[in-house]
């Protein structure tokens, strides 16, 4: 609703690849680690990331350790009028993984998101945990 304050709480979320062709039972130990604000309903709050953007990181994981370390972004463009990206470098355009969709998705666990990585390959996970931050 616009011009209303809406609320909105830190959380750590946990991504796990999901079950995909030659993966049935997924890659629990691939996937992401970030600290976002989500509504009441789970979604992604913009007004939560202006206010508290220092604290939004992301983690990407593989074989269950941190390989990369960023920032979780929120940038003008695409369907929604922005587009959430995990920003690993910000003096280098281009090498962010791109929520598809994030605006729209619940993060609650069991629910599915889809990544687009840097190498524009769009990969499908599953909310795993959501604690409070």
């Amino acid at each position: 609703m616009a011009g209303s304050h809406s609320h909105y709480h830190m959380r750590r979320i946990r991504l796990e690849r999901a079950r995909a062709k030659g993966h049935p039972e997924g890659e629990p130990g691939e996937g992401y680690d970030l600290v976002a604000p989500l509504d009441e309903a789970g979604h992604l709050s913009v007004e939560g990331w202006r206010s508290q953007r220092a604290l939004c990181f992301v983690h990407r994981l593989e074989a269950g350790d941190v390989v990369e370390r960023g920032l979780l972004a929120h940038r003008a463009g695409g369907p929604g009028g922005g587009v959430w990206q995990f920003d690993y470098d910000p003096r280098a355009l281009g090498e962010e993984d791109t929520g598809y969709r994030f605006e729209s998705h619940a993060f609650t666990p069991g629910e599915y998101v889809s990544i687009r990585d840097a190498n524009g390959d769009v990969l499908t996970y599953r909310v795993t945990k959501v604690d409070p931050a």
